[in-house]
């Protein structure tokens, strides 16, 4: 009996595959717990519908992000610190403190969007991912002084 997963399951598939099972195992187990529909045309339709609107909602983030990264590439984020004899700072920048000097600025990213290949512990520009969207990276310097 073929059935349309609605979630992933275990060693059987993942969420929106058409796999084929024995009869009483789709009935008694996948349709009976919510996992699974029944293969016919009304739910292969459907399937379609969800899968196109997903797909048309995915194309619509996926412009604006790169829409935000266009703002924002040529973006500096400053930051004057306090050193030592040596030149070398106390401490570090975080992820945090480069998020809120971007608010400041007017754009709104989450601290965990923002990755730093190497710890920003030293003066000089460094060169720092925002991921917007995983098929979308965009980069800020970031000025210490």
């Amino acid at each position: 009996m073929k059935v349309i997963l609605l979630t992933d399951v275990k060693k059987q598939g993942k969420k929106d595959q058409i796999i084929d099972v024995s009869e009483g195992y789709a009935k008694n187990f996948l349709i009976n717990k919510g996992l699974a529909v029944p293969y016919n045309t009304q739910n292969k339709n459907k399937l379609e519908r969800d899968l196109k609107s997903r797909s048309d909602a995915e194309d619509a983030l996926i412009k604006e992000c790169e829409e935000i990264k266009s703002k924002i590439a040529n973006i500096t984020v400053k930051f004057k610190v306090k050193t030592g004899k040596d030149g070398r700072m106390f401490g570090s920048i975080s992820a945090k403190q480069i998020s809120d000097e971007l608010k400041k600025l007017g754009y709104d990213i989450d601290k965990k969007k923002i990755s730093c290949n190497h710890p920003i512990d030293s003066l000089g520009v460094h060169i720092v991912d925002i991921n917007l969207h995983k098929k979308v990276i965009a980069n800020i310097n970031v000025h210490v002084e």
